[in-house]
């Protein structure tokens, strides 16, 4: 019994040496923020083993970071999915950083807050709030993480693929302080299964919960961000699956044609099938996307 105990405790001990650090997006408070004393995050891990995080009010980053030496100089923001009502933080974000962190890549998965009138003054621009503050440290800490300030880019699984086009298409107005006028524009986006367009192909609970129910067309036309894409809208690699009934194919397609229109590398990967929400694994298919991803970045 004591045997046990003792390999339990060494076990928690290296546990805790692997946690990975987590750095608080406001130190000095949330931008406009509300007062909800019965708003309290939550975890739950759901019986298909997959871990979604609701209610966040204190919005973070956790670094995962290369082995020393294996540094690239590159960095990616991770936003998880969830239609802007949860965050599926493991398979649309821990999982993934870690696959980066082996590839040299410093990762930092976004623990964002999901649009609330309780939480929030303006719960549209909340979500881009925590992308552009996320940016912004990422850019202004460069040195501390081996990161290039040129390499920083963004990426998103569904609504976290909106969140993340959405930062890659309004990178030009800050919905933050930003008084050393840093850089907020990502150098390049990965789009996974993303939400994209808020009109014809929207994904309905991701704009009602971004926008409420009866949104006006100049909401709907500005967080369309394949209508927001223009000659200085990063380059962009995604991935989307033909039969996705759940956000459809044609918010990837869309981007990327609009994307050309201005000249704007892009690459496209779209399967046969596969659904929506693989993470990282598509379970119709042999091929890694991240594997063809990595070759992209490179």
């Amino acid at each position: 019994m004591k045997k046990i105990i003792f390999m339990m405790l060494i076990g928690f001990a290296q546990l805790a040496n692997a946690q990975n650090k987590v750095i608080e997006l406001y130190p000095n408070g949330v931008p406009g923020a509300k007062t909800a004393t019965d708003y309290v995050e939550q975890t739950v891990v759901g019986t298909d083993g997959k871990t979604r995080v609701s209610k966040v009010t204190k919005p973070t980053l956790e670094v995962f970071t290369p082995a020393k030496g294996k540094e690239t100089g590159k960095a990616v923001v991770i936003c998880p999915g969830g239609g802007y009502a949860i965050l599926a933080i493991k398979h649309e974000g821990y999982d993934v950083a870690k696959r980066f962190a082996e590839a040299g890549i410093t990762a930092f998965v976004l623990k964002y807050r999901l649009p609330s009138d309780f939480i929030m003054e303006d719960k549209s621009i909340g979500p881009l709030q925590d992308a552009q503050q996320a940016i912004k440290y990422v850019r202004e800490n460069a040195a501390q993480y081996k990161i290039d300030p040129a390499k920083v880019g963004i990426m998103g699984f569904s609504a976290g693929g909106h969140l993340a086009s959405t930062a890659s298409t309004h990178f030009d107005k800050a919905v933050i302080k930003n008084d050393n006028n840093t850089n907020l524009r990502p150098d390049f986006s990965i789009l996974i299964y993303p939400v994209i367009s808020f009109g014809e192909f929207r994904h309905n609970g991701s704009r009602t919960n971004l926008l409420g129910a009866q949104p006006t067309d100049e909401q709907i036309t500005l967080y369309s961000n394949e209508l927001q894409v223009n000659a200085n809208t990063p380059p962009a690699f995604l991935v989307h699956a033909m039969d996705d009934k759940t956000v459809p194919v044609e918010n990837s397609i869309q981007y990327s044609l609009n994307l050309k229109k201005f000249k704007v590398k892009s690459e496209v990967h779209l399967y046969q099938a596969g659904g929506h929400g693989f993470g990282l694994n598509n379970p119709t298919t042999q091929e890694d996307w991240f594997k063809t991803l990595l070759n992209w970045m490179k």
